[in-house]
C-alpha cells in the first residue's frame, strides 16, 4: 500500500503528500487500497490554475477510483474484504481510503462494486462518466433527441455516450466520437463545418462541455435551440450572460448538474456491461502514480494533449 496522495501547494505546482498508515476502519466504514485512480481533467486543471480565483490553498481535488476492500468494520453487510470497488468521492488521488458505507450522506459514499466481466482500470473513469450520466438524465434527454454537444474533452465525450445511450439521435463529436457511435461529427473551427451546425438544427439539447465564451450568444444568433429545448451547462464558467428572449420564446431552459449518484453509477455500469458505452477509446495515458509529476505539467501547459488519464498505483 501507498501511503501517499496528490495535492496543489499553492497555484500551477503538484506534489505528494505523506498519509501516513491507514487505521483500522470503524464498525460501519470499509478501508479501500487504490489500485488505479482516473484523472478529472476539468476540476482538477481549475483547481491547479485557481481559474476562478476561489481556490485556496493547498487544494486536492479528484474524485475516481478504483480500490480493493482490505478491512471491513463489523457492523457492515454490503461489502467484504477482496471486492473491487469504484469510489466516487471528493478528496483528491490517494493510496488509500475510510469510506463510512452507512451514512446518510449519499455523497460521501459513492461507492459500487464492480463486477468480473468488467474491465476494472477503465472504471477508473467512472467519475467523469457517471457526470455525463448524470447531465443527460438532468437534461431528460430521451429516444429521437437531436442532441449537440460542444465540446470535444472527457466530459463532451461521456456525456455524447451518455445521451445515445438513453436515445438521442444525434451527439456529435470528433474523430474518437466516430469510433463511439455517433451520428454524425463536426469541427466548428472549420468555417465550412459552420454551415453544417446550423442545417442540422434546430436541437431539442445542447450540452456545453467546453466553456467557449461565445456559446450562448452562438445558440442565440443562429437560433440552434428547438421548441421546449434545453441547454445544459456543464462547463466550469465565471459570469455567463445570455438573452432571456432565447429561452421566453422557445418555452426552453437552462439546465446544470453536477457530480452524480449511486444510481447514476448503477446505470452507467449497466452500459458499459452491454458495451453501450466504452470507456478504453478515451484513455490515452496509463502510467504510474510516480510519472503523475510529469501530467500535471502537461495538464499546466498543454492540456489539450490529455484526455483520459489513469494513474497505476500498484507499480
Amino acid at each position: 500500500m501507498q501511503n501517499i496522495g496528490i495535492e496543489f501547494p499553492v497555484q500551477g505546482e503538484m506534489a505528494f503528500f505523506d498519509l501516513g498508515p491507514p487505521p483500522a476502519p470503524d464498525p460501519t466504514e470499509i478501508r479501500i487500497r487504490t489500485l488505479y485512480s482516473g484523472v478529472t481533467n476539468g476540476t482538477e486543471r481549475h483547481a491547479l490554475m485557481n481559474d476562478f480565483g476561489r481556490t485556496n490553498y493547498p487544494t486536492r481535488a479528484g474524485y475516481q477510483h478504483i480500490g480493493v476492500v482490505d478491512g471491513v468494520g463489523n457492523r457492515v453487510k454490503a461489502f467484504s474484504v477482496g471486492d473491487v470497488v469504484f469510489l466516487g468521492v471528493h478528496g483528491g488521488h490517494r493510496g488509500w481510503h475510510l469510506v463510512n458505507v452507512e451514512t446518510t450522506n449519499e455523497r460521501a459514499r459513492l461507492c459500487i462494486k464492480l463486477p468480473d466481466d468488467v474491465e476494472r482500470e477503465f472504471c477508473a473513469l467512472f467519475g467523469v462518466a457517471g457526470v455525463g450520466m448524470q447531465h443527460s438524465k438532468r437534461l431528460r434527454v430521451g429516444p429521437a433527441h437531436n442532441v449537440w454537444v460542444a465540446g470535444l474533452g472527457l466530459i463532451g465525450q461521456s456525456v455524447a455516450q451518455a445521451s445515445r445511450a438513453l436515445g438521442a439521435f444525434n451527439p456529435r463529436r470528433l474523430e474518437i466520437a466516430r469510433t463511439l457511435g455517433a451520428h454524425r461529427v463536426i469541427n466548428v473551427s472549420e468555417p465550412s463545418e459552420d454551415e453544417a451546425l446550423k442545417h442540422g438544427a434546430p436541437y431539442d439539447r445542447i450540452v456545453d462541455a467546453c466553456g467557449a465564451p461565445t456559446l450562448f450568444e452562438d445558440i442565440y444568433r443562429n437560433d440552434l435551440l428547438a421548441l421546449y429545448g434545453a441547454i445544459g451547462a456543464l462547463a466550469g464558467r465565471g459570469e455567463t450572460k445570455f438573452h432571456q428572449s432565447m429561452l421566453h420564446s422557445k418555452r426552453a431552459s437552462i439546465e446544470s448538474s453536477s457530480h452524480f449518484t449511486l444510481e447514476d453509477l448503477q446505470i452507467l455500469l449497466h452500459f458499459v456491461r452491454l458495451g453501450t458505452i466504452r470507456i478504453a477509446p478515451l484513455v490515452t495515458h496509463r502510467v504510474s502514480i510516480t510519472e503523475a509529476p510529469r501530467i500535471y505539467e502537461t495538464m499546466k501547459n498543454r492540456p489539450e494533449a490529455l484526455l483520459g488519464v489513469i494513474f497505476d498505483w500498484k507499480s
